[in-house]
């Protein structure tokens, strides 16, 4: 692990594997975890001789906890500092859920940046909430709920969170293991970012996205409902669904063998 400063000096933790790799992908967690989700495509990924970067948004994991800017504009510009410091050209970005929506405005501010294939996993777009260009987000009153019960017990906010996540039941020790990742975010790195979840909206930047396009989502998420999806493969040019059946959220897990190939096929 190392760090990387971004333009208002906040510190972003960056960590590297296999630096010599034949290509590049760089992934983007989600809300409210970390670089940490992404345990089970890394074999895969090294399998495939790739160079991994993986980041903390900050607020979570090992990056700094700031005051304010939790919003998608100043994340996608820490995201275009590491990317930016570690001269990386080429590469295949993947964004899972909210950090979905996040390296889609990357898209838009910084055009594309270095950008060869992206990949939109579960993602919170076009919105998370309600919508006119939306009809199947959440509603922006249970999202209000979950402010206000995070604000109160943070714990007990990560574990309804938990409940609604996967499609399947999970062991007890996964869960155990999913809700001390939660629980390691930042109070105000949580909660400020699902404000901007609540607020925020990516779909006219959708029209900014002209690489390939691979668009991952289980068909049974029941936070961002797989009509999303399919909402963005309509929008997004060159764009390629992949629909997981048997599969909520967290496909990146659930589903994670027919996933990684599924993500492989498509990288390739």
């Amino acid at each position: 692990m190392f760090f990387i400063s971004s333009n208002d000096n906040a510190k972003i933790a960056v960590y590297e594997l296999n630096p010599k790799g034949e290509k590049t992908i760089v992934l983007v967690h989600g809300w409210p975890l970390s670089h940490k989700m992404f345990e089970y495509q890394i074999p895969t990924l090294l399998n495939a001789n790739y160079r991994i970067i993986t980041i903390d948004l900050r607020g979570f994991g090992n990056s700094d906890v700031t005051y304010n800017e939790y919003n998608y504009n100043q994340f996608a510009t820490d995201l275009y500092y590491v990317i930016y410091a570690l001269n990386l050209w080429n590469f295949d970005l993947l964004g899972f859920s909210m950090g979905g929506a996040i390296v889609t405005r990357y898209m838009k501010m910084y055009q594309g940046y270095g950008v060869r294939k992206l990949c939109l996993l579960d993602s919170a777009v076009p919105s998370y909430c309600k919508t006119y260009n939306n009809p199947y987000g959440q509603t922006i009153e249970s999202t209000n709920n979950l402010i206000k019960l995070g604000l109160n017990d943070r714990p007990a906010l990560n574990e309804y969170f938990g409940s609604i996540f996967f499609y399947k039941e999970q062991s007890k020790p996964f869960k155990q293991w999913f809700q001390a990742l939660t629980n390691s975010t930042s109070g105000l790195g949580e909660i400020n970012s699902l404000v901007a979840l609540r607020d925020e909206n990516v779909y006219e930047d959708l029209k900014y996205i002209n690489v390939p396009t691979g668009i991952f989502h289980g068909k049974e998420d029941k936070i961002c409902p797989f009509g999303m999806a399919e909402i963005m493969n309509k929008t997004i040019q060159y764009s390629n669904l992949y629909p997981f059946e048997r599969a909520g959220h967290g496909a990146f897990y659930e589903v994670k063998d027919e996933l990684n190939k599924t993500l492989m096929q498509f990288l390739n």
